[in-house]
């Protein structure tokens, strides 16, 4: 699947994005665009060649250049790290449950709403550690809330931290607040 997603800052601050990919199973072109945080809109072009996918994907990037919107790279990116407090050290099969279940909501979620990309996932001595990589962390945290809960997932065992880019190691936890003790990965 040939993939794009560029953002552009608005000059009151706003952080859009726009997004197209080719879907070779369904042939069908997707434009994907929208205010990061918020609901996208979405065209499709329907029985879309793959050469044809090409073309349009530059043309799509031309455009989007003109337009002044371009990609951010993952070192000027946010660490996200959504951590569920789990009963066991290694992990039940329940824990594995959990940890796909989450990964995919998170990942449908961000991605219809520009808000960035789950990394990876780990599981830690009595932890499961969500890693994303968000161009806004407070309105991945917003997101991240809001997609657990609307998932069913375990929101009283959820912990949300973030880091700047700068410093990927120095995670602040941001839900639940007041924090009860230092954020931990393990």
């Amino acid at each position: 699947m040939n993939f794009l997603r560029l953002y552009k800052r608005l000059d009151d601050g706003t952080l859009v994005f726009r997004e197209a990919w080719f879907d070779e199973d369904y042939a069908q072109f997707v434009v994907n665009h929208g205010t990061v945080g918020h609901q996208s809109s979405t065209k499709e072009t329907r029985d879309v060649t793959a050469e044809a996918a090409g073309a349009l994907l530059d043309a799509f990037a031309q455009q989007c250049a003109e337009d002044g919107y371009a990609e951010i790279p993952p070192e000027e990116q946010s660490t996200v790290v959504a951590q569920y407090a789990l009963k066991t050290a290694d992990g039940s099969e329940r824990d594995r449950y959990l940890e796909d279940k989450a990964r995919r909501a998170i990942t449908e979620f961000f991605a219809w709403r520009g808000l960035g990309t789950v990394e990876r996932t780990e599981f830690a001595p009595h932890k499961l550690n969500i890693y994303c990589l968000a161009p806004d962390a407070s309105k991945a945290v917003a997101g991240l809330k809001v997609c657990l809960r609307e998932a069913k997932l375990d929101f009283t065992k959820l912990t949300i931290a973030t880091a700047p880019p700068e410093d990927r190691a120095a995670l602040k936890q941001k839900h639940p607040l007041p924090a009860k003790a230092p954020f931990s990965l393990g």
